[in-house]
């Protein structure tokens, strides 16, 4: 399938869930995370807030339970610049003050800033994933921009609502490719 095409009914799908459901996947997202990944050698995880209206996974359960439960993995967000292409990343942690974005994204405000170099595992949002690893986003390249700052060890791994196409055919050089994706029902590993 053809990005554009994935991004519309992707988009659409994802609309269509009620919220209980969107918050009961979520709830997925966290055990299988808990269950396939060993965070304890991990200093920074970068996870994306969610945008609500979009319908997004709530990343919010993951965050908590990283600040209850794993307090040394500290967690980085990204922030839109206002050049509207790149990704600037700071530090999330109980006490910070967020604001709402223009596109809907909760942001830090006084946040330290935290260098890709440093992140040692992505949560990428996503809108589509297929069966090798490839990744359609909202399609402005944010995160492939990120990923190529970051360490080549560092782990990418998708959130995704949904299981995987069978293949996305437009991929280019450019696109970042995923190691893992959480589903609700499975861990996809690449």
């Amino acid at each position: 399938m053809l990005k554009a095409e994935l991004r519309r009914t992707a988009s659409a799908a994802r609309r269509a869930l009620p919220a209980a459901e969107v918050a009961r996947r979520s709830a997925a997202l966290l055990q299988q995370l808990q269950q396939h990944f060993e965070m304890a050698q991990w200093r920074w995880l970068h996870v994306s807030l969610p945008a609500a209206r979009q319908h997004e996974p709530d990343t919010w359960p993951i965050i908590r339970w990283l600040w209850a439960e794993h307090p040394a993995v500290q967690v980085a967000v990204p922030v839109v610049q206002a050049d509207g292409v790149t990704l600037r990343h700071y530090h999330l942690n109980p006490d910070t003050r967020l604001v709402e974005s223009r596109w809907g994204i909760p942001e830090p405000v006084g946040a330290a800033e935290v260098a890709p170099a440093a992140i040692d595992a992505v949560l990428l949002p996503l809108l589509a994933f297929d069966e090798r690893g490839q990744r359609v986003g909202y399609g402005k390249g944010f995160y492939d921009r990120f990923l190529a700052e970051c360490r080549p060890e560092t782990l990418r791994i998708g959130i995704s609502l949904e299981p995987p196409v069978p293949q996305i055919t437009d991929v280019w050089p450019g696109d970042m490719p995923l190691h893992a994706c959480l589903t609700p029902d499975r861990v996809w590993l690449f």
